[in-house]
């Protein structure tokens, strides 16, 4: 779908987490609608992660401690019916047990439900609508239960996650503004920043029924309106996160836009919160300007479009 997490208050998070950040977990609480159906569930503890060991959609610990995945090795037609879907499963399955059914939202399946797509349950109906807490890790440790005690995770496990970690890209999440990362490939450090839109004014993306956020002073109304208030900002040289810092482009991921910078080498997280924070302004008030773009600002826009990707 388009726009799977649409009707998500942390909707650009959660695009961020499934495309953007190796390793980061967040709580979650299921909705009072499904609490309500399943009483039995309350006292579930759910955690939210970006990968699981093997790409498996969930696991269910011992204890009964269910793990979800936002990144997995075969994903389906719509991202948020199969994370969904992976919890449902998990909620209903024994301790001890991985999930590795096929994703909720896989053609073969929705071709089988009489309602089709629009008939499987997404985030939005199974969890409670309040933003995800979201940590970001440097590693995948968070996969090994805290009853592993002081003797650790056995050979073949420690092998495993040795493994794991040395794939993670050093990632932090700014608290300056909302779901822009800060992440160090290699020999180069990044801004990525996924920007929220508002809900479709008619019809809806996701097709689940539920209605999206509304704009406010950073939600455009629209992409075209998001890549407006860009072209402004670079036509007047704001287009930046700070001294030796480069606006790259963007690329859409999951119905939004995200952009890019270059930083300068060695920028710590903590030093491009403050010029975040002065872009984020910036950019509001490009997003309140309707007035048509000038030629200047046209061309920009242009060159903005032909340099964009988008990640399917």
């Amino acid at each position: 779908m388009l726009r799977p997490f649409l009707g998500r208050q942390d909707e650009a998070d959660l695009v961020a987490l499934r495309e953007l950040v190796p390793s980061a977990t967040a709580p979650l609480t299921l909705s009072a609608d499904h609490l309500a159906a399943h009483p039995g569930h309350a006292d579930r503890r759910i955690i939210l992660g970006t990968m699981l060991p093997q790409a498996a959609p969930a696991l269910v610990r011992e204890d009964g401690e269910i793990l979800v995945a936002m990144q997995t090795a075969v994903p389906g037609l719509d991202a948020s019916r199969d994370i969904a879907g992976a919890l449902l499963a998990a909620l209903d399955a024994e301790p001890g047990t991985v999930i590795d059914a096929p994703a909720a939202s896989s053609p073969r399946l929705v071709e089988q439900l009489p309602g089709g797509l629009a008939g499987l349950p997404g985030l939005a109906e199974v969890l409670d609508p309040a933003p995800l807490e979201i940590t970001v890790h440097p590693g995948f440790g968070w996969w090994l239960p805290s009853s592993d005690g002081e003797d650790g995770p056995n050979q073949e496990v420690a092998a495993m996650l040795e493994r794991a970690n040395a794939t993670v890209v050093p990632t932090a999440r700014l608290t300056s503004v909302p779901a822009a990362y800060w992440c160090h490939p290699g020999d180069r450090w990044h801004l990525r920043w996924a920007l929220p839109l508002a809900a479709p004014t008619s019809g809806n993306a996701s097709g689940d029924g539920n209605v999206g956020v509304g704009a406010g002073g950073d939600v455009a109304r629209s992409e075209e309106a998001l890549l407006d208030a860009l072209a402004r900002l670079a036509a007047a040289d704001r287009l930046t996160v700070g001294p030796g810092s480069r606006f790259v482009g963007f690329f859409r991921a999951d119905g939004l836009v995200v952009p890019v910078w270059d930083l300068a080498a060695d920028m710590a997280p903590e030093q491009i919160e403050e010029p975040t924070a002065a872009l984020h302004a910036a950019y509001q008030e490009a997003l309140a300007d309707e007035a048509p773009l000038d030629p200047a600002q046209r061309r920009i826009r242009a060159g903005l479009v032909g340099r964009s990707l988008t990640l399917r």
